[in-house]
């Protein structure tokens, strides 16, 4: 990674345009004006890539410093896939009140927050208030990346096997980050609570179950009506989908209960929860979180256009409806070439990227937190009669 001037320093001119004594009539402006800042600063195109190293990808809690390299990836991609400026921030401290601190401190000086790699439950409270203080976008990939490209593999594997979506009967298996804003998103996008099961490592999650956090507790109460209890093996019985996101083995007995055509996600990186081979014994469509099989389930493919869309819309939040936008987005790319093994599109597809954020900041905008709207194209005046329009160029 590098950061690289946009403009050049060639002449005496350009020096005294890029600082003093002309960066002051920037500054000056800025102050009389703050939305300023994003048409004349970077904060227009920047994120800041947080984390506090206590859960960074299969590695665990290895620390600011170890985390770094993570980071300085995810920064590639934001800037290989959206367009998108970012700066990774590891900060040393693993105290709730203590990273809200911080990136509320940070704010001003990028348009949005990616956190990243933080913890359960901690992560929840963090994003959330982070959310309601600052007036800039704040997104926890883990959680909502992940749901977000759930949700559209999952409408694809749908429309390929002819079911219909609200009646689908799904199984979690993990209820940290990723499994509880699955279970939000797949509810914001129409499937019934009552027919979502979420399982941890004690089993199903039901409300007569003692002990539950609170995060748990909120699971229990929008989910899994008939109050099953018992184990995963419980839990699928009849499932048409499993989405797992837990990090541990499924063990094959426990899947010979689904439902006939079954759909399996098994995310778990390096090791999926269900090996694909012995999953494609009991499902019909089967995806992983790895490059090397089939069907990729790849949170790339949603926030670099997420926050391409945020920024451009200068959006202060993003909503339900934004990420629902996204994943319909990211689905629609492959409608029309659905296969089993083909259900989303590559994460090094160029179209991903724009068609999110183009239906992000539409979204945004129809939920009214866009600060800016693209100015409108002008119609086109209608050519005279008989006018020849070979070679013109018509648009509007």
């Amino acid at each position: 990674m590098a950061i690289a001037a946009t403009v050049p320093l060639a002449s005496r001119d350009d020096l005294s345009l890029a600082y003093t004594p002309g960066v002051a009539r920037v500054c000056s402006a800025i102050a009389a004006s703050p939305s300023l800042a994003h048409d004349y600063t970077w904060i227009g195109n920047t994120v800041a890539v947080v984390t506090d190293g206590s859960a960074v990808l299969g590695l665990g809690n290895i620390g600011p410093k170890a985390a770094m390299p993570v980071m300085e990836g995810k920064a590639v991609l934001f800037k290989q896939f959206g367009g998108v400026d970012a700066v990774p921030i590891c900060l040393d401290t693993q105290d709730v009140e203590g990273i809200i601190a911080v990136v509320k401190a940070l704010g001003p000086s990028f348009g949005g927050i990616n956190l990243e790699d933080i913890s359960a439950p901690r992560c929840f409270e963090i994003e959330r208030r982070l959310d309601e203080a600052l007036d800039i976008p704040v997104f926890h990939d883990d959680q909502h990346g992940t749901a977000i490209v759930v949700l559209a593999a999952l409408r694809n594997a749908v429309a390929l096997l002819g079911r219909r979506f609200a009646d689908l009967r799904v199984v979690i298996s993990g209820a940290g980050a990723a499994g509880v804003a699955i279970t939000d998103t797949l509810i914001a996008a129409g499937v019934h609570g009552a027919n979502i099961i979420v399982c941890d490592s004690q089993g199903i999650i039901h409300g007569e179950r003692a002990g539950l956090s609170p995060v748990k507790a909120a699971l229990a109460a929008q989910t899994n009506y008939s109050g099953r209890t018992g184990g995963i093996g419980e839990a699928l019985i009849g499932a048409d989908v499993l989405i797992g996101v837990s990090g541990g083995t499924i063990p094959e007995s426990a899947l010979s209960g689904m439902a006939p055509e079954a759909v399996i996600f098994a995310l778990a990186n390096p090791t999926p929860e269900v090996a694909p081979a012995i999953a494609h014994k009991y499902a019909a469509i089967v995806a992983t979180g790895r490059s090397d099989f089939a069907n990729q389930i790849n949170n790339v493919l949603a926030f670099p256009g997420i926050f391409r869309g945020a920024l451009d819309s200068r959006a202060t939040t993003i909503t339900s409806r934004m990420k629902v936008a996204a994943a319909e987005a990211i689905a629609q790319i492959v409608s029309d070439e659905l296969r089993a093994d083909l259900i989303v599109p590559s994460a090094l597809d160029p179209r991903v990227a724009p068609a999110v954020a183009a239906a992000v900041a539409r979204a945004a905008e129809r939920d009214g937190v866009a600060r800016f709207l693209p100015a409108p194209v002008a119609p086109v005046s209608p050519a005279p009669t008989g006018a020849a329009l070979s070679g013109a160029s018509v648009s509007g």
